[in-house]
């Protein structure tokens, strides 16, 4: 579906992000994927990638780092001289009521997840117009629409993603740029642990299709709208959350 293409992908290297860089690989391009800190599980991914006849590159990076995220756009084109898919999957939970939310909660989190993926959007922006030709995959979070208590930082920061994503739509189609949101639910990662461990199997009871969903399931909805497949889809936010924006039964 993407052979062929170069890839960027954020957080990559676990929950989501790494299911997208195996899926990416898997389906032929070339992935250059951006991890914070823990350089094991990084390089164990690019060797499980050249493992499976894919190529796959770990770059260390802070996403709340405007220069680093220039750099390795640089890094990519000076090898490859062209970008052609971005996915901005770097994010955190910093949970907390807004009665004693600490401004670092709500900075940490919006800088992370909403101003990380501004970063990075901004950083291929000339080349993706340039060429005529990008899919951008940011992303989201049914929790921009369906929150619960104790997520406003996250919630807003995914809101603002949406928002990006419509916008910037607009401003790259007429370059044939595209620019999309995926928006998960209830998803079987390292993140949402804390959520499933404090509501256990109650929250299957709100899901229609009665299960937590795998970042396997996203990735493939992300590399689909990655590849030319999606030429015709752009400004849309998808939600892969087995019927739980649906309200259960």
């Amino acid at each position: 579906m993407v052979q062929g293409k170069i890839a960027i992908v954020t957080g990559g290297s676990r929950g989501i992000g790494r299911a997208c860089v195996l899926d990416l690989a898997r389906h032929g391009a070339e992935v250059w994927f951006v991890y914070q800190s823990n350089r094991e599980a990084a390089e164990k991914l690019a060797a499980e990638v050249t493992e499976q006849g894919g190529k796959a590159h770990p770059v260390q990076a802070d996403v709340r780092d405007f220069e680093r995220a220039g750099q390795i756009v640089d890094e990519v084109l000076a090898e490859h001289s062209r970008v052609d898919v971005l996915v901005n999957s770097a994010g955190i939970v910093r949970d907390g009521l807004m009665g004693t939310m600490t401004p670092e909660q709500w900075g940490e989190v919006i800088q992370t997840n909403l101003t990380g993926t501004f970063h990075y959007c901004r950083a291929v922006a000339q080349q993706m117009i340039s060429q005529r030709a990008g899919s951008i995959v940011n992303l989201s979070s049914t929790a921009s629409e369906f929150s619960s208590r104790g997520q406003v930082n996250y919630a807003a920061s995914k809101g603002g993603i949406n928002g990006l994503t419509h916008a910037l739509a607009k401003e790259f189609a007429p370059r044939r740029v595209r620019v999309n949101a995926v928006a998960p639910g209830m998803i079987d990662t390292d993140m949402s642990a804390a959520v499933r461990g404090l509501v256990g199997d109650k929250i299957k009871d709100l899901i229609p299709l009665r299960r937590i969903g795998t970042p396997e399931e996203v990735a493939k909805v992300v590399t689909f709208l990655a590849s030319d497949a999606a030429s015709y889809i752009t400004g849309q936010v998808i939600r892969v959350d087995g019927g739980l924006s649906l309200g259960g039964y």
